[in-house]
């Protein structure tokens, strides 16, 4: 009882507060209504979509359509998804033209990219000069990622240039191992299975002080062209806020 008693006051406290939102949520609406306005997508939205004002109109994206995404998820089965109007991987965006939108949505997606940095400059590409990136990150320390060693930048700096192909069963044996406790005598047959359904687990996972070292290298190291608008802890996650700007990047 005494465990569920701080759960519950913070159920009270946002009712209260907040007309029944979360603080966190609240938090994610705030940033929200202050930087995204115009025409924009939101990447991987599934249960979870983005509320934005009604000066903004979201068009939703994702790899699978929804009946796709309730095969590859059953966890989800219980929850209503978001239809999704364009099928594209949220990596590439490849059914985007350059500079065509004024924002991108990207909530609890960059982890799941293996080529987190060339996910970052696809977004890029697509936003209009000043568009906004609206990204959160969980913090692996929060989430069950907390006994997996954080990403270091050696390694995404890797899957940029040489390609993610040469990661991807290590991180598959890492998720099994260290997030679903697969015995040891199971791992080999459960990365196979992983592999061959495309499973899109958490490739990469970072702490608060990780994903930061990560976005300032991505943009000084690599010249990405963006500024870093907002970095703010929202509970287990980061939202990180990122406006495109005029210079080159590689």
């Amino acid at each position: 009882m005494k465990k569920s008693l701080p759960i519950i006051i913070r159920q009270l406290l946002a009712r209260l507060v907040f007309g029944g939102v979360s603080p966190p949520r609240r938090r994610r609406q705030q940033l929200a209504s202050r930087w995204l306005t115009g025409y924009g997508i939101e990447i991987g939205a599934l249960h979870n979509p983005l509320t934005v004002s009604a000066k903004s109109k979201v068009t939703y994206v994702d790899r699978m359509d929804v009946e796709g995404l309730r095969r590859h998820y059953p966890e989800l089965s219980k929850e209503s998804l978001i239809p999704v109007d364009i099928i594209d991987d949220g990596e590439f965006l490849t059914k985007f033209s350059d500079e065509s939108q004024d924002f991108i949505v990207a909530n609890h997606f960059l982890e799941h990219c293996e080529n987190p940095i060339g996910a970052v400059a696809a977004w890029l590409r697509v936003l209009r000069s000043g568009g906004i990136a609206y990204v959160a990150v969980p913090d692996k320390r929060f989430t069950f990622d907390y006994a997996r060693p954080a990403t270091i930048w050696q390694h995404v700096l890797r899957d940029w240039r040489k390609g993610f192909l040469w990661s991807r069963e290590e991180h598959y044996r890492e998720w099994a191992k260290l997030v679903e406790n697969t015995p040891p005598r199971e791992i080999n047959a459960r990365v196979q299975k992983l592999t061959n359904i495309g499973y899109s687990i958490h490739f990469h996972v970072w702490t608060s002080q990780t994903l930061q070292e990560f976005f300032h290298r991505c943009k000084t190291e690599l010249s990405l062209p963006f500024t870093i608008c907002e970095f703010v802890r929202n509970d287990r996650e980061i939202i990180v806020v990122l406006k495109k700007v005029e210079e080159p990047y590689v």
